[in-house]
């Protein structure tokens, strides 16, 4: 279907109200580089429409997360569907940021539909129900996305691992997927090491100054396995009593908690908020090493956003996260904590003592991250969408 006129494309995105930083942060930097590598040959318009809160005005509901679950399933299943309705001829194709949004895909042209898709953990309670078993409703809500997701013309996959295992589960023909890498903040950078703004001054500031931080960024979902994150950190202050581990991202679950007042860790942790681009570039910068001890990634941003800043990482032995982290970062067996804090504790003593060997391992690790492009991206993604139209 060639047009004539410049490519209408709709970036579908998440609600706003879901606070989920990581897709706010893919849609925004494929709108500002698809506008600054296609120019006047795309005409790229973001949906976004405002969630509707019905349950939370409800007496009963008020500012329950039973509420928000319920507004949030009513808002993706049928007021976003409704909204794409009203426009579907507005646009010549249709990119679905988040592939927990591909229930959309019923709604749309799906030959006119692109999928980005991060790892496989929306659809774990159907791959693998003996892991992760839910209830039917659940099951069936996620069959609908499921389902949609396999309509689309083509799955963007953020990493080949990704790709693989969609491959090896059926969900996909090969020729539908294809491996676009995800990019980088302009902010990640290590000249943010060499200074700090006032913001993040703040939020670093401590009675103590000989602090060796270590960092974790991200979600608190199992298969991040804080757990063994903590297990480490506390095996490690053994040694080094000045450790300090920053976690940037959603709150502790109660058995997270638990665990840290049982290893007595309170005193050794600064737990913050999702943070604005610039001061979490800062925090990685200043970081001594980022830990990535996760079970399952389908990508791991963390990683390469780290080592754009100078910041070695230590990360699980995962084929995704091997494929971020490259030859310049150390792997160790996923839940081993012996293992975990015998690399750690050899890489902060190549920190104090041998600061040659350091440095070239941060020179090797900014090296290897600046192979991941946001402008590089939305040139492979506007490839993608020329075939279909073509």
């Amino acid at each position: 279907m060639p047009v004539s006129h410049p490519l209408r494309l709709a970036l579908i995105c998440d609600f706003a109200e879901e606070n989920w930083p990581s897709m706010d942060l893919v849609a925004d930097m494929m709108m500002d580089n698809l506008r600054a590598e296609c120019g006047s040959a795309i005409k790229v318009m973001r949906v976004r429409p405002k969630m509707v809160s019905r349950f939370g005005y409800l007496p009963a509901f008020r500012r329950s997360h039973v509420a928000y679950s319920l507004d949030r399933l009513l808002n993706r299943f049928c007021d976003y569907p409704r909204h794409l309705a009203q426009r579907k001829e507005d646009f010549d194709l249709y990119h679905i940021v988040d592939h927990s949004y591909a229930h959309l895909v019923h709604h749309l042209p799906a030959e006119r539909s692109i999928v980005n898709c991060y790892d496989l953990d929306t659809f774990r309670c159907l791959l693998e129900p003996e892991r992760e078993p839910r209830s039917k409703l659940f099951r069936m809500m996620t069959q609908r996305i499921l389902d949609g997701f396999r309509r689309a013309a083509r799955v963007i996959c953020a990493s080949a691992a990704t790709r693989d295992e969609l491959l090896a589960h059926r969900l996909l023909v090969s020729d539908r997927a294809r491996v676009i890498k995800l990019g980088i903040h302009p902010e990640c950078a290590p000249k943010l090491g060499s200074f700090c703004d006032p913001e993040t001054v703040r939020l670093l500031e401590t009675q103590r100054r000989d602090h060796v931080d270590l960092l974790h960024v991200g979600t608190t979902v199992a298969r991040k396995r804080i757990d063994v994150l903590l297990h480490v950190v506390a095996s490690s202050r053994r040694y080094i009593p000045s450790l300090r581990l920053i976690r940037v991202g959603s709150d502790f679950t109660r058995p997270q908690q638990e665990l840290v007042d049982r290893l007595d860790l309170k005193g050794s942790l600064l737990v913050l908020p999702f943070l604005n681009r610039r001061t979490l570039a800062a925090i990685y910068a200043r970081a001594a090493l980022l830990l990535q001890p996760s079970e399952r990634e389908g990508f791991g941003l963390p990683v390469v956003e780290a080592m754009a800043c100078g910041t070695p990482v230590v990360a699980s032995d995962l084929p995704a996260l091997r494929e971020m982290g490259g030859p310049s970062s150390v792997y160790c067996p996923v839940a081993d904590v012996s293992s975990w804090t015998e690399t750690l504790l050899e890489l902060l003593r190549e920190r104090s003592e041998h600061p040659a060997q350091w440095n070239a391992r941060r020179l090797a690790a900014m090296a290897w991250a600046s192979r991941f492009s946001w402008r590089e991206h939305a040139r492979q993604t506007f490839r993608v969408y020329q075939e279909l139209l073509h």
